[in-house]
């Protein structure tokens, strides 16, 4: 069900030396730096993801954080995308589509739901 989890981060450096060190003890790779400055840990299974908040604030235990649901195809993911919508969750982010990580290209599609909490549909692409 669940693809990845992000969470906020107020000083990535910091959590990338934390997470690198008790992730690495589990026998998991250190993080990977994006060009937005994102920290991401990659497994077989999942995504874990470090970010500085998109809207400026502050980090806390919901801001920066977004709930990720696996998806079978990018039109899955679109479907997801729309059933949201039309039940009452908004669009935020970039329109659903493909976006790259190095070698690793993901269609993604996000949503904040009717309470505010933001969430993505993703599909790997290869």
């Amino acid at each position: 069900m669940f693809s990845h989890i992000m969470i906020g981060a107020n000083d990535i450096a910091a959590s990338k030396v934390f997470y690198d060190a008790i992730l690495g003890e589990l026998g998991h790779k250190a993080g990977v730096i994006d060009e937005l400055g994102r920290c991401f840990y990659f497994t077989e299974t999942g995504i874990f993801a470090l970010t500085k908040p998109i809207d400026g604030g502050d980090a806390s235990h919901g801001n920066g954080t977004t709930i990720g649901f696996a998806a079978s195809s990018p039109e899955q993911a679109d479907a997801w995308h729309a059933a949201g919508i039309a039940n009452g969750g908004v669009a935020c982010e970039d329109a659903p589509g493909v976006r790259g990580l190095g070698e690793t290209q993901l269609y993604l599609a996000y949503l904040k739901d009717p309470s505010g909490n933001k969430i993505c549909a993703l599909h790997r692409l290869g």
